[in-house]
């Protein structure tokens, strides 16, 4: 099991064909993906896990699998993806939690850990999420990490897309000095 970060009560990880059913409860869930251009079946199902199984090789992330820490259960997914954000390919998090683990808290928790790892293993100068205008608890969940409302566009898919930003320089103000210093230490692999 390949972890790549922990919080207080979750770890993410690696997803791989192992995930199928866990995934399938979140992404073929109508409610969960009334705000997606569709509800997710069998193939899309594998095909999100490949996607990122190949995300992982090529770019060294992609959406991870939500544990908990207690259970090793997976309850969805959450990481840093590229994605075609009014035509330009960007650094974008984005979550999904199962319908019984919501309103817990667990993607603002899952979407704060992958921004500071974004921030501390890669050079973007900003991160974004992006989703439907009408999915509000998306954008709310991203104003919880920091992100602060960017712009909203027509497109095919969603209609309207809201799109939500949080910038290096102001995730920087934001840290602790111990927070500092234990990323320096990460970045520079002494931790």
């Amino acid at each position: 099991m390949n972890v790549i970060l922990k919080t207080e009560r979750l770890f993410l990880r690696e997803m791989d064909m192992d995930d199928y059913d866990a995934l399938y409860a979140v992404l073929a869930d109508q409610d969960i993906m009334r705000h997606y251009p569709y509800v997710f079946d069998e193939e899309r199902v594998m095909g999100w896990i490949r996607r990122n199984m190949d995300r992982y090789r090529n770019d060294g992330f992609g959406l991870w699998a939500v544990c908990l820490k207690e259970t090793e259960e997976m309850i969805g997914d959450c990481g840093l993806t590229l994605q075609n954000i009014e035509g330009e390919m960007l650094p974008e998090i984005g979550y999904h939690i199962r319908a019984d683990r919501q309103h817990r808290g667990y993607a603002g928790e899952a979407a704060k850990a992958v921004r500071d790892w974004a921030f501390r293993n890669t050079e973007y100068p900003a991160l974004y999420s992006y989703c439907k205008y009408t999915n509000e608890p998306s954008y709310r969940t991203a104003e919880s990490i920091g992100m602060r409302f960017d712009r909203e566009y027509p497109d095919e898919a969603n209609g309207i897309t809201h799109v939500s930003v949080i910038r290096r320089e102001d995730w920087q103000k934001s840290l602790t000095t111990d927070e500092t210093n234990i990323g320096q230490l990460i970045i520079e692999g002494r931790f």
